[in-house]
Formats: structure tokens, sequence, C-alpha cells
């Protein structure tokens, strides 16, 4: 290589060593110049992450000649447009002494100072520049430089996320009823609730989210075999059996904690018993069919106690005392009958599917004016196989009458399911009562029933009065499933999250809607800073989207804001900022922070670009990357944004 080669170095490079830089690309330009293929092929070998749209745009734009290659030259503006953030230069010099290497002291100072991780000693610095540092001889040197700093500064040990809420952290030894579980609504559709397909994917894919709570439809089916669908509509049929072989197969993959299969039965109870069959042949030991050690509990077991369990939600015959009692005899042929409330006018608004009438006829119905006033409710019958109902050990539904009922009535392993109208008349009128039999017992929130294109509900508003088990349709992406899949990425996904010691407290007071002087008050301040690597518009034909940043607080309803960036124009590789937001958050336990992402097409019309949502207590303070994912939840990488979070207790 001659010196004119090397005259293009800058002073950083041809510290450490000065082979670095081009003992790395000089044999692709042996022959002078390097086509497209070749750049991405370089640009792996500096273990840079990059995005291939941006990449061609800038290779474009170096391409003077349009001939479809580079020179050396070329290359290198290539790798600085890319990994050369000015940001993380100007944060480099202010702590480099020399402004060229950061000495493992300066280091450690940099990560308490800044990153505020008051426990870094020269150990933890010497593992960072042990972990990405490229250049060797700044390794032996105890040293790091700018490309050492940058792959640091953009790498997951500074993600915004807490390492330590990545792993299961909390207390899993509580009752069920003190955890958040992660929940699923017809977990079988993977569009709509009239017309889309039923499909096992749905299960797997639900369970690879780390769903804790699956719903499966029981239908009778030919040849005395049960089918899943969502009855009373054109949606297609599949099997029991294949959905518990899959459901099988995927329980324990992601978590280890208990699964619960919610049955919707509508089968007969010949039908009933071959889904026990099903259930204990295919499930065998992972099924509880007992409780532990066979001895009557006063309480619900903890998620600890139950791992790699699957329990059964479904009506029951009995007790569990009695259940217990007739532990090791065939309960096959026998069946059980009871009285229950037939569905008021109000329920099956939420769960069309439950009514005889078709679903258009009903419409009509409903759309000729008035409600008629309130009869006096109908009783129905319901017939239950024992082999089935002796399954239901920790799970057992109850219908929902009222708190009052419930106080008086319920049972510590009964659950009740609540569709979201009722629930937010509830939650609104007497939310203070709402939390106080979410202290006591499992309370699962459905869609109503006229969300037939698979919408949700914001599941906040019932997280916020402690409901365990808040149902969405996890194949309709948007901002409900952003927060659904934000709150669960806490205690290490494992789809278990304990609830705030004040919706656990059986004397608790809580109300959402009016705040007391108990709560502790956190002010967040977030400077946003810059964009790097976003994904272009979707409604764009180049890479130069208009990105805006909108940053979002769901939580109790004082604590709903948000505020939002100016714009940058014509800018999707490298947007700067640097904005300051500050949030006064009442409850921060509940909040969870969403990050958006958006292309403005005009004054009135945005194309979202990504997002990324998390727990408000789960993210690092200092100088963080924020990653970006798409509608559907695809990680986007390299796309992030680059943020400074400071927060603390008033």
């Amino acid at each position: 290589m001659n010196c004119t080669r090397w005259s293009f170095l800058s002073r950083q490079e041809k510290l450490f060593p000065f082979t670095w830089f081009l003992n790395i690309i000089h044999d692709r330009f042996r022959k002078g110049k390097i086509n497209f293929e070749n750049t991405l092929e370089l640009l792996s070998k500096f273990d840079i992450p990059y995005d291939y749209v941006h990449v061609k745009h800038i290779f474009k734009a170096s391409d003077s000649l349009k001939a479809g290659t580079i020179t050396l030259e070329d290359f290198r503006g290539i790798y600085r447009t890319i990994v050369h953030r000015g940001e993380i230069q100007e944060l480099f010099k202010a702590h480099a002494p020399n402004h060229r290497t950061l000495p493992v002291p300066h280091l450690v100072e940099f990560l308490r100072n800044e990153q505020f991780q008051p426990e870094a000693n020269e150990t933890t610095a010497s593992q960072l520049i042990a972990k990405f540092e490229p250049i060797e001889e700044a390794k032996r040197n105890a040293q790091m430089t700018l490309e050492g700093f940058l792959r640091y500064m953009t790498s997951d040990d500074c993600a915004i996320f807490k390492t330590e809420h990545r792993i299961v952290y909390q207390d899993m030894t509580r009752p069920l009823s003190e955890y958040f579980i992660s929940t699923s609504h017809n977990t079988y559709l993977l569009s709509d609730q009239l017309i889309g397909p039923s499909h096992l994917w749905g299960y797997a894919s639900a369970l690879m989210k780390g769903c804790r709570c699956l719903e499966i439809d029981c239908w009778d089916g030919p040849s005395n075999d049960p089918v899943v669908y969502h009855g009373h509509t054109l949606t297609s049929k599949i099997s029991f059996k294949t959905v518990i072989q899959v459901i099988n197969k995927y329980a324990f993959l992601v978590s280890d904690y208990p699964l619960v299969l919610s049955l919707e039965n509508h089968c007969s109870p010949k039908q009933q018993e071959v889904i026990a069959d099903y259930l204990i042949n295919i499930l065998g030991d992972k099924l509880v069919v007992s409780t532990i050690d066979d001895m009557v509990p006063n309480e619900l077991p903890s998620p600890e106690a139950l791992k790699f369990k699957i329990m059964i939600k479904n009506k029951k015959l009995g007790t569990l005392e009695e259940t217990l009692e007739r532990r090791g005899t065939d309960s096959h042929g026998q069946t059980g009958e009871f009285e229950e409330e037939e569905t008021s006018d109000e329920e099956k608004d939420e769960n069309p599917a439950q009514s005889k009438l078709p679903l258009l006829k009903k419409r009509r119905t409903h759309w000729k004016g008035s409600i008629p006033p309130r009869k006096k409710q109908k009783m129905k019958k319901i017939k239950i196989a024992l082999a089935l109902s002796e399954l239901v050990i920790y799970t057992k539904a109850r219908k929902f009458v009222s708190f009052e009922d419930s106080r008086e009535n319920q049972h510590f392993f009964e659950i009740n399911s609540i569709g979201e109208l009722k629930a937010r008349k509830l939650a609104k009128l007497a939310a203070t009562e709402f939390v106080q039999h979410t202290v006591r017992f499992i309370t699962r929130i459905y869609p109503k029933g006229t969300r037939t294109n698979s919408s949700n509900y914001n599941p906040q508003e019932f997280w916020n009065v402690g409901c365990q088990m808040v149902a969405l349709n996890f194949q309709t992406a948007g901002v409900q499933m952003d927060l659904q899949n934000g709150k669960f990425l806490d205690n290490g996904g494992s789809g278990y999250v304990l609830k705030p010691e004040y919706l656990r407290n059986a004397n608790t007071k809580f109300n959402p809607y009016v705040l007391s002087a108990n709560q502790h008050p956190v002010i967040l301040t977030i400077k946003l800073i810059s964009g790097h690597q976003l994904p272009p518009s979707s409604l764009s034909r180049s890479n130069k989207a208009d990105p805006v940043v909108i940053v979002e607080i769901y939580g109790v309803p004082d604590d709903q804001t948000k505020q939002q960036s100016y714009v940058v124009k014509g800018n999707a590789l490298s947007p700067r900022w640097n904005e300051t937001f500050t949030f006064n958050i009442q409850v921060p336990e509940l909040a969870l922070v969403r990050f958006v992402v958006e292309d403005q097409l005009s004054l009135t019309s945005n194309d979202f670009l990504g997002q990324y949502t998390l727990p408000l207590l789960s993210m690092n303070k200092g100088y963080r990357k924020v990653p970006l994912f798409s509608k559907l939840g695809v990680n986007l990488h390299p796309a992030s944004l680059f943020v400074h979070i400071w927060y603390f207790t008033q």
C-alpha cells in the first residue's frame, strides 16, 4: 500500500495500530474499486449493524460516475457516515482526556456518572474494552478508542431496557392472583371474528410471545371428535386434539411458569369426555389434576409451585373437596347439571357468538331503536361431564354477578370473566371495590363481541384496577398489543408480572381515578438526542423521511399524556433533535412509556415508522439506545433512537 493511500487517515486511526482499518479492507481494493456487494461484505467484517436501504442510498451517492463501483476513499466515507455518529463522537471527546482514547479510570468515571452504574469498577471497564474494542493495540493498553466506544454505545449493553429485568427477578412465590398474567382472546383466530381462518399457528405464536392463558372454543365435531372455532360464525374449524398437541409442544419454550387453558365449552357431555381424555393423554404429567400434596388449600398456589404445569379453566361440578375425595375413581359416563342465568342483553352485545340469533338478524334487531326494559333473567340448564369437571382444580369459571355477591359467595379458586363494556362501567363507578375484588380473585376481561374485525381495547384501564387476565386479540397489531408486549417484557418475558403492593393488599383503598397522597410520584426527563438508520416510509420512494418522535405515557388517567418533537426534514439516516421532555408520573409502577417514530407526510397525516414500549421502572438511566419495532412487532434493527434518561422519586 503506497503512502498516498495512508494520507486520508485521521489522527485517531493512525494511533492504534496503523494497519487496523487498512488490514481489513486492503485486499478488496487490490484492483482499485469494489461494487455494492463487496461493500456490504466489508461492512460486515467491521461487525457493525447496517440497513441495506441506507447503505444502497449512500453507495449510489458516492458512485459519482454511475459505474456501480466505488474507491477506497469512497468506502471510508460510507463507513464514517454509517458508524461515526456525531452525537456519540461528541460524548466520547467530552470524556476522553486527549480526545483520542478512554483509559480504564475515565471509562469507570463515565459509567458511574453518566450511565448511573455506581457499582462499576476497573474490572467492569476492562470487560467492556475486551468486548467492544476492535483495535488490538488499544486493548493491550487497556484503552477504548472511538471505534470501541461507538460499538459499546450502540450495543444491547446500552439498551434502554434494564438488563436485570430481562430475567425473572420478581418474587414468584406469591398466590397466582397477585400477578398480571399475559392472556389471549380467541387464540385460534388469525384475523377477524366472523369469516377468518382458525389455525394452530395462533396457539404456537401466542405461546412464543410468552402468553400464559389461551382460549379454546370447543364444539361438537364429526365422528365424536371435538373441534375448535368461533361458534355461529363462518370461521374455519380445527381439531381439538391437534390444538392440544401444539400446546403441549410449545407450552414452555419461552416461559417455565404455569399455563391456563380457558375452555369455552359448548360440547355435549359425550364429547366433553373426549376432551378430558385428550387433555390427560396428551399433556400427561404437565396437567394439573389435583391440588399440591392432595390437600385442600385455602389460597391459590404460586407460579413457582406450578412451574411446567397446565391448568384447565372451565365450569365445575361440586366442590374441590369432593373432587379430591373422588381421586382415583373412573368418572366416565357420569354427568352433572346446574342452573345458571341466561346471558344478559348487555353480555350478548359483548359476545354475539353466545346468541342463537344469526349475526345479521341480531344487528337488525339492535338497530330498531330503544333497548327494552331489563326483564327478570331466565335460567338455563348446563350439563357437564364429570370427567372434564374433575380436571378443574385452581381455575373454576364462575359467572360474575356483583362485587357483593363475590365477597359473600365466591371461592378463592374461582375466576370471573367480564366483558369490556361491563368492566369499564364497573371501573368508573366502583374502582376501589373493583381493586378489592381483584386482590382476592383472578378476573379475566374479554373484548366486546362487536369487535368483529378483532380490534382491541386499551388494556391499561383494566390493569389499573388490578385485573390479572386482560385478554387481547394477539393477531391484531396496534397500540394495544404494543402495550401488552411492553408490559410483559418485564420479569424476563415470563408472562407473569407481580402487581404493585397496593393492588395486592387486602386493605387497599387504591382508586386509579382518585389518587391519594400515598403514591410516590416520579419526575421523568427524556432527552431525545437522535435517530439512526430509521426505516424509510412505506409511502416514500427514497430514504428521505421527515421523522417526528412522539413520547407517550400510559397509566392511570392522571398520567396519560404525550409530547412530540419537531420534524427533521429529509433525514431518516441520522436525524438530530436534542429536545428534552419532562413528565410528572403519579403512579410509576403502572406506567408504560411508548416511543413512536412517524414520517410526516403532511400537516395532517403521518406514516408509522416504528415504536418501542416498556415499563417506566424498567428503563435504564443515562445515555441509551431505544430499539424500534414494526407494527407487527418485528425488530427493525439497526433502526433506533438515542436518548438520555433521568428519573427520580419526588
